[in-house]
């Protein structure tokens, strides 16, 4: 899929043509992309809202029609609905100190799943710290999928937020999001969700999904580091408090009295990053050119692919296997006489022969100490990886193996 078209991708590593596989921690980025950002500076760059000059006019705009691009790309009903942040992290932060702040009190609850990325286990703690509430966690099945069941039974007029990955950032899981929201919804309860691993692998629609809030960063779906977006229903953001102050989200400020700016602007303190969204209005204008249905359809088949030649090493364990998955494929090797070979070790190999994986804990160590291992060794995929890519991973790790035995 135009892999001329990301410069990266012609680099050495080591002697050997670089393979990138580690696209769930970030993706590279295109040619239109890397100009969108020289362009800014060279030809506009001011700052944004209220400059009557030419300047700060064409970035204004640039800006604001950044904002539609991704309203339409998630469906979201109005621009309104988007603010910009500096990324997944920063979103579910500035939601849990908004939404904290204004409905949750002592004894109220917070419920997160075990496959939780630590951004979005974290700021809930937090919260839960400063308000005296309690966090509950939705158990995973024996499959590694999570257990409904037991949610439902978690589910209480005490629990004031579900907050839940789409996809789990270390085994690609695609978790049954419309259920879990009809399940809160049902009760009145307001639904989070992390959508850092689902909205760059698959067609998002927050109507259709029907969230409270949807959070996710620019640069995992081929656009600038240091962006980030939060949806939420502008029922929620008129009614929630701003997070952060200053900047362009006030109305009139005197020392009786501060008012606030209009949505979305309400939650946007300071000067934004605006030649991130234009940059990121230009990453999703390449998407969708390709079609995120032709992208979604490509990296499932690569998924499977590396799930299929995985499966014919006698010495790895693929984790939630055969569970429908979006990028994503996490494993462990192990030597013939049963024990594992440290996540890192197979890293350092694959990467010696031009291959880039992620080891560790993934940012999810509750999840890794579940599985009763010190990590894992993540492939994941992007639009531009090839079936060649993932034969020559194979072949690597296949060395690799030989190697530390």
């Amino acid at each position: 899929m135009r892999r001329d078209d990301f410069p990266i991708l012609n680099e050495q590593v080591h002697g050997r043509q670089l393979v990138y596989l580690d696209n769930a921690a970030t993706t590279q980025k295109p040619q239109v992309v890397i100009d969108a950002i020289a362009e800014a500076y060279s030809h506009w760059n001011a700052n944004v809202h209220r400059g009557v000059h030419h300047l700060s006019q064409v970035a204004t705009q640039n800006h604001e029609e950044a904002r539609k691009k991704v309203a339409k790309l998630i469906h979201a009903q109005s621009e309104e609905e988007i603010i910009f942040t500096k990324g997944t992290t920063d979103s579910i932060n500035m939601l849990a100190r908004s939404f904290g702040d204004a409905m949750v009190g002592e004894g109220d609850e917070i419920i997160v799943s075990q496959l939780e990325h630590h951004s979005n286990i974290v700021p809930w703690q937090m919260l839960c710290e400063r308000k005296k509430a309690v966090m509950k966690v939705i158990p995973l099945r024996e499959d590694l999928s999570l257990d409904i069941e037991e949610f439902k039974g978690i589910l209480n007029k005490k629990t004031r937020l579900v907050s839940v990955a789409h996809v789990s950032n270390v085994l690609g899981i695609v978790n049954p999001i419309k259920e879990i929201v009809k399940l809160a919804h049902e009760k009145g309860i307001a639904v989070c969700v992390d959508g850092a691993q689902s909205v760059p692998h698959l067609a998002v629609d927050v109507q259709q999904l029907d969230c409270d809030f949807l959070v996710f960063s620019a640069h995992k779906m081929y656009g600038p580091t240091g962006l980030g977006v939060l949806y939420g229903k502008k029922k929620w953001l008129d009614k929630l408090p701003p997070a952060e102050g200053g900047g362009e989200m006030i109305e009139h400020v005197s020392f009786e009295k501060t008012t606030y700016n209009v949505l979305p602007y309400k939650f946007e303190a300071g000067t934004p990053n605006y030649v991130g969204s234009y940059a990121f209005g230009k990453a999703i204008d390449y998407m969708q050119e390709i079609g995120l249905e032709n992208i979604a359809t490509h990296e499932h088949a690569l998924a499977e692919y590396i799930e299929e030649e995985l499966s014919k090493i006698s010495q790895v364990r693929v984790y939630a296997a055969k569970q429908p998955k979006a990028g994503a494929v996490s494993f462990n090797v192990y030597r013939a006489d049963g024990v594992l070979i440290h996540p890192f070790d197979v890293g350092v190999l694959l990467d010696r022969q031009g291959v880039a994986v992620r080891t560790g804990h993934h940012c999810a160590e509750p999840l890794i100490d579940y599985l009763g291992v010190p990590g894992t060794v993540r492939a994941s995929v992007g639009m531009y990886n090839t079936k060649e890519d993932i034969d020559t991973f194979v072949a690597a790790l296949k060395k690799a193996i030989m190697m530390l035995e």
